[in-house]
């Protein structure tokens, strides 16, 4: 039924890659995963199976996988360079490993539609989140498929926005910086380091062709060269298709569990439901490329559209 079940493989050393086993979570979102121990080195057939599944179904969910920190990363590693976040807390001796801890002095913040790092020239290709500990209730995450919000557009959208340029900013963390202390000459500093990316507002695909939404509520600022008032009202149009649940998946969480998700087909958002609790995750993130858009490059067959109701009337309004 899913990618992952049809993925020909031909590499002589294949008994890994037939292991692997997908199940689809949502119309067009999100496949869970079994068969595969990401604390063995995987075969690259195996590999393609798991990369080709991510094209398909843009977040992949892996259950009870009790790895180390090594183990992590060469599994990152696979899929390119990682990337080190300048903002985020990293793992003492990891610098490539994010490890982010809420709790009764750190609420969770990350409860908005984002897409991330987009505020890199380079954004990223896709980021995989282990959860080491978490609450017993909450603290679910929620993706939301780009591909399928952009095809949710009325026509009358797409022509304003297709071709159109928007501006990204870590705005977020330089207010954090600002709480933290930070002096005005080291966040000037950083400034000169990530100066405000223009990205498509819609994204080509490098891999499928496929054309999704690159705007997000967490970093886009404007939509350049347009009239403020116009951006404005076209972001929030573009920033509500990513809260229709017939878009979604949502993960609930297991200790040892991992989400691997394609940032340039997907938006995340993690629900903050569990203060004061403890979520204690640790993530890895692949290098991406700069975005574009291509409206002649061929796509990928899509799904037919199986939305009805108010999103059927929407897209043809």
């Amino acid at each position: 039924m899913t990618a992952l079940d049809a993925h020909p493989v031909s590499e002589a050393d294949t008994s890994d890659a037939d292991r692997i086993v997908g199940r689809q979570k949502s119309a067009t979102i999100g496949a869970a995963v079994s068969g595969v121990d990401l604390s063995s080195t995987l075969s690259d057939a195996a590999i393609g199976v798991i990369r080709q599944a991510l094209l398909d179904w843009k977040v992949l969910f892996f259950c009870d996988q009790d790895i180390t920190t090594e183990q992590h990363l060469e599994f990152g590693r696979r899929f390119g360079e990682l990337e080190v976040h300048p903002f985020a807390p990293q793992k003492p001796g990891f610098p490539e490993v994010l490890a982010i801890t809420h709790n009764e002095d750190s609420a969770g913040y990350e409860n908005l539609w984002h897409s991330d790092v987009t505020w890199r020239a380079d954004p990223s290709l896709g980021s995989i989140l282990r959860l080491l500990e978490g609450p017993a209730v909450g603290g679910d995450t929620l993706f939301s498929d780009m591909y399928a919000a952009y095809d949710g557009l009325p026509q009358r959208i797409k022509d304003r926005v297709d071709g159109r340029m928007a501006r990204h900013d870590f705005a977020g963390f330089r207010r954090g910086l600002r709480r933290r202390g930070a002096s005005d000459e080291e966040i000037a500093e950083f400034d000169a380091s990530y100066p405000n990316p223009e990205h498509p507002v819609i994204r080509t695909h490098p891999e499928t062709g496929r054309k999704a939404i690159y705007v997000n509520a967490g970093f886009t600022q404007e939509i350049v060269g347009m009239d403020p008032d116009e951006s404005n009202d076209l972001l929030e149009i573009l920033y509500r298709q990513a809260s229709y649940p017939e878009y979604q998946v949502r993960f609930q969480w297991e200790t040892n569990s991992i989400a691997f998700w394609d940032n340039r087909s997907c938006q995340h958002y993690a629900v903050s439901d569990y203060w004061p609790n403890v979520r204690r995750v640790e993530r890895v993130t692949i290098i991406g490329d700069v975005p574009y858009y291509d409206p002649s490059q061929e796509p990928t067959e899509a799904p037919e559209d199986p939305f009805r109701g108010v999103i059927k009337r929407w897209t043809q309004s």
